[in-house]
């Protein structure tokens, strides 16, 4: 079943872009997740044409919403974003 909007948490751990949710809440709280340009907590609701922002150590990784699903099987998830720049 897609739904409309989900957690921003979840959504990083459904598309397999971060391992765990607690990894995912944590980026949020520190700061280093955006939502179309503003910053993200852990609840903020995510939709198809989002551009979410996450800032690494590394660099940053910069993406667009395609889908928004509960769950995906492995080989799924990356058809849920777009990877921008």
């Amino acid at each position: 079943m897609d739904t409309a909007s989900m957690r921003v948490d979840k959504f990083l751990k459904v598309s397999r872009i971060l391992k765990r949710r607690t990894v995912a809440q944590e980026a949020c709280a520190g700061g280093k997740v955006a939502v179309n340009g503003r910053d993200a907590k852990p609840s903020h609701p995510v939709k198809p044409g989002d551009i979410v922002e996450i800032t690494y150590a590394t660099g940053t990784l910069k993406f667009k919403v395609l889908a928004v699903k509960q769950t995906t099987k492995k080989d799924e998830a990356s058809s849920l974003y777009e990877v921008i720049e």
